[in-house]
């Protein structure tokens, strides 16, 4: 098996003033060199990418996005799309996460459609799968996600550079998180996948997302197949975010 560089992503979602940028200063300023293998990342609310991204301009942290439009540009009130994130100085974007197909009713389809136009504008998508509580308890996880997987990942991916973030959905700011062997089965599960299907798919990195904090972060991050992990409320605080960096090391 090919070594993953393992990837640690914030996702701030929609938390984040102004006052918020010094947050990911301090996390840049304390990491003039990160851990070996690992990268990091903030993704901030769309209006603070291109502060942030000014502001981390030659230091070890990368900016990316939560979301973007699937067109290029055009009568899209509100939307943003990939190369207007780029421009922003974006370098990566997060797709399908769970609160975008709940509560905007994205589905695998759209989610597809949106990484082809990461890819267009030159970004890294972070593409998001994950199960429900329900689709747990009733054995259908592996199910589910190798679904969302099929339909979300268009062929263009091939030889190009993109993550995976497993994120159950029960496990999203519950506190809540599957025991390791859940864990390493699902991550095992994507790796088949994305062996199956990518040339490249042995060296891209499966996140695990869902109250990943500090008190976690290590033996999580060691687990097999867990290249990294996509944090959300413990990213808001530099010294919440910070410990979990260093676990990945």
């Amino acid at each position: 098996m090919a070594t993953v560089r393992k990837l640690v992503a914030g996702n701030w979602k929609m938390n984040g003033l102004s006052d918020q940028i010094v947050e990911a200063v301090k996390v840049a300023e304390s990491l003039a060199q990160t851990p070996a293998g690992v990268r990091v990342a903030i993704c901030p609310p769309n209006i603070l990418v291109h502060r942030i991204a000014e502001r981390l301009a030659r230091t070890v942290v990368e900016v990316g996005a939560q979301d973007l439009h699937c067109e290029a540009a055009g009568a899209f009130t509100g939307d943003t799309s990939g190369e207007m994130l780029r421009d922003a100085g974006a370098r990566l974007v997060i797709i399908g996460h769970s609160e975008r197909r709940s509560h905007h009713r994205e589905d695998d389809a759209a989610v597809s459609a949106k990484v082809g136009a990461a890819l267009r504008a030159g970004l890294e998508p972070i593409v998001c799968v994950g199960e429900s509580l329900e689709e747990r308890r009733s054995g259908q996880a592996l199910q589910v996600v190798e679904s969302q997987l099929a339909g979300s990942l268009p062929d263009s991916l091939d030889g190009r550079s993109f993550v995976i973030a497993y994120e159950p959905v029960w496990a999203i700011g519950t506190g809540l998180t599957p025991t390791l062997a859940e864990i390493e089965e699902v991550h095992r599960a994507i790796r088949r996948v994305l062996v199956a299907r990518f040339s490249n798919g042995a060296a891209r990195p499966i996140l695990y997302g869902g109250s990943v904090k500090a008190s976690n972060a290590a033996e999580i991050l060691n687990a097999a197949e867990v290249g990294g992990a996509l944090v959300g409320g413990a990213s808001l605080k530099a010294t919440d975010f910070l410990p979990i960096v260093r676990a990945g090391g």
